[in-house]
C-alpha cells in the first residue's frame, strides 16, 4: 500500500496506528480534517492526533473504521461489533 493511500492515527499515549486512508474516511470528522482545503497539518503529514483518546480505544476506533468499510450493509456484523464495543466500554 502507498503512503498516500493510508492515515496515521496518533493516541494520546503517542501510538501510531497507520490505516487505510478509505477506512479512516468513514469518520467525517477525520474526512474533514484530512481533505480540508489549506495548510493544515493532517492534510498536509496525513496525520491525525488524538490528545485525548487512549491507545485501546484508538485501536478499537481503526477495528470499527475497517469493519464498517467491509460489513456496513450486514446488520448481524454490525450488532456483534456493537455488542463488542460497549463489553469495552467505548458505546454506551
Amino acid at each position: 500500500m502507498r503512503k498516500e493511500d493510508t492515515v496515521k492515527l496518533i493516541s494520546a499515549e503517542g501510538f501510531e496506528f497507520v490505516v487505510d486512508k478509505r477506512a479512516a474516511m468513514v469518520s467525517q470528522t477525520i474526512r474533514n480534517m484530512l481533505t480540508s482545503p489549506g495548510s493544515f497539518a493532517e492534510t498536509q503529514l496525513g496525520e491525525v492526533t488524538f490528545p485525548e483518546i487512549s491507545t485501546t480505544i484508538l485501536e478499537k476506533i481503526c477495528q470499527y473504521f475497517h469493519w464498517s468499510l467491509q460489513y456496513a450493509s450486514d446488520k448481524g456484523r454490525y450488532k456483534k461489533l456493537i455488542s463488542s464495543l460497549q463489553r469495552a466500554g467505548t458505546v454506551p
